[in-house]
């Protein structure tokens, strides 16, 4: 075939297909959005798989620690507050004190019951903390850090500072803001008993945790659960000396204390997404059934534009027409519905990750859940071109073979 001829075909093809198209408005129509919904739900869903690694790996950024320290807890069933490693704050000061660590502190977390009335508490996660850093972002108020003697002693039995943080959400219930009290205590009773003042709102710690939390210096939230006596904390961190191998210290600290799971930053993410095994498989399901179900759903649809376009591929198949033209020009269709539904997608998944986002803000408290990197919309789009083109040649073929001169009408 010559380049004029194979030239003058594929105008042909493409100019039947259009007029294909133009024929048929609503059935176009819903085709595009039917590729549009298939596309969309994949994008979404690979947004929130790519956003659920993101924020484990900028939480433990933010935290700014290049090795993470636990202990599996004594009852693995006990639910989250177990502070497995005891004697924390003097860990922490041997581990300060070797060359190649610049400095380490322990972190804890407790249920604790808040309120402005000891009569009137609510159940919130807290987190213990020896200082805050730039990465808090306070809505108002400031934070704290203790001195070196302090972090390097054991906790005293009694709250030193008297001072929480607050997540926004939760000073907005309470109805307080900096400068005023709040009751704490890890049981309804012995709230009454300790009496914070607020002195910054920030939620933190809330959109790692999964709900609105309080962040309290350490060693007055271990003395308000009473463990002052063993010290205990969920996790040592620690950096490295700037002349240090982060590997190398974690690997010597394993040797050092096997009771202990030493990691890195890197390994410390790496945990927490095999832990979670079951919610990413989840996920990739989510995201393959996405996949699977919109070539599907598209195979469908253009098996049915085929079908109902039986007359007119019978009329051209009766002028001469080839299957391969037949097949070209439902593909060409495939093409055109493919690239108008796959723009639509890539256009509306910003405003469905942003309505999908504020949803997981208010209600889980995860900002920025979701995230959409240049590779999901150019994975969406690709998808929508590619099957919808090569389903429909595929339908189109098939068709061909069906399109005789009996379907014509008389």
């Amino acid at each position: 075939m010559s380049v004029g001829g194979a030239i003058v075909r594929t105008r042909a093809v493409i100019g039947l297909a259009l007029a294909q198209l133009r024929r048929s408005p609503g059935r176009t129509v819903l085709t595009v959005l039917a590729v549009t919904l298939a596309v969309l739900s994949v994008t979404v869903l690979a947004s929130l798989g790519v956003g659920v690694v993101e924020k484990g790996e900028q939480g433990l950024d933010s935290a700014d620690r290049d090795i993470w320290i636990s202990r599996s807890p004594v009852d693995p069933a006990a639910s989250g507050t177990e502070n497995p490693i005891v004697g924390a704050h003097g860990t922490a000061a041997q581990l300060t004190a070797r060359d190649d660590i610049s400095s380490a502190s322990p972190i804890a977390m407790y249920d604790v019951y808040l309120g402005t009335d000891p009569s009137d508490l609510e159940r919130r996660p807290a987190v213990g903390v020896q200082e805050t850093h730039d990465g808090f972002d306070f809505e108002a108020g400031h934070g704290f850090e203790v001195d070196e003697e302090t972090a390097a002693s054991p906790p005293s039995d009694e709250p030193q500072r008297d001072e929480i943080i607050l997540d926004p959400r939760v000073a907005d219930e309470l109805g307080v803001s900096v400068g005023d009290t709040v009751y704490v205590g890890t049981s309804r009773h012995t709230a009454a008993a300790n009496e914070l003042t607020v002195i910054g709102l920030s939620g933190y710690y809330s959109q790692y945790l999964g709900s609105p939390a309080v962040t309290v210096p350490l060693g007055d939230l271990q003395a308000i659960a009473g463990t002052s006596g063993t010290d205990r904390a969920t996790y040592l961190t620690a950096d490295v000396a700037d002349d240090a191998d982060r590997d190398a210290v974690a690997d010597d600290l394993s040797e050092e204390h096997p009771e202990y799971d030493v990691r890195t930053s890197d390994e410390q993410v790496q945990s927490m997404l095999e832990e979670r095994t079951m919610v990413l498989a989840s996920g990739a399901t989510l995201v393959g059934l996405a996949v699977l179900g919109g070539i599907v759903l598209t195979a469908n649809l253009f098996a049915l534009v085929a079908h109902q376009q039986r007359e007119e591929l019978a009329a051209l198949r009766a002028i001469g027409l080839s299957r391969r033209l037949l097949a070209g020009t439902i593909g060409t269709q495939g093409l055109v519905i493919g690239l108008a539904g796959g723009l639509l997608a890539v256009a509306v998944t910003p405003l469905a990750v942003l309505g999908l986002n504020r949803f997981s803000a208010s209600v889980i408290g995860f900002e920025r859940l979701l995230r959409t990197p240049p590779e999901i919309y150019a994975g969406g789009f690709a998808l929508a071109l590619g099957a919808g083109t090569i389903v429909a040649i595929v339908a189109g073929w098939r068709a061909g073979r069906y399109a005789r001169i009996e379907h014509l009408e008389a």
